[in-house]
């Protein structure tokens, strides 16, 4: 499989700094199983063009993910996905996901929404994004 910076996607009003962003969906894609060890990251370019922000961002998310041991440096061809510790058990990928979860029915109680109505906000985002 190759990865391309479609696979991504930043917020900028998120009040998440867009390279961190950058660094817990690779990690995210990894645990899920959906980049393999091997696979080499798109060119700090590439995804800078194609997320439309600067190319500092871009270094900045792939050295904390060399820091962190996720990627390795390949002279003359970029980043490539190490052998990966990280687990992707259902279990850990639960507990990834919970805090996302938690900040959106938080967000959702402000906004005035009841159970039904969340879980059919819900329902409608896996709709769409199948």
């Amino acid at each position: 499989m190759t990865i391309t910076p479609r696979q991504f996607e930043v917020q900028p009003s998120s009040g998440v700094p867009i390279y961190l962003q950058i660094v817990e969906q690779v990690n995210a894609l990894v645990v899920g199983g959906h980049l393999q060890s091997g696979e080499m990251l798109p060119s700090v370019r590439q995804m800078a063009a194609e997320l439309s922000v600067n190319h500092m961002t871009i270094s900045k998310a792939y050295s904390r993910l060399e820091a962190s041991g996720v990627v390795e440096r390949v002279r003359g061809k970029g980043m490539m996905l190490k052998e990966s510790p990280i687990t992707g058990t259902l279990k850990n990928r639960q507990s990834q996901l919970q805090p996302l979860m938690e900040q959106a029915v938080i967000r959702a109680r402000q906004l005035g929404l009841n159970d039904t109505q969340i879980l059919a906000v819900l329902k409608t985002v896996l709709q769409e994004m199948q």
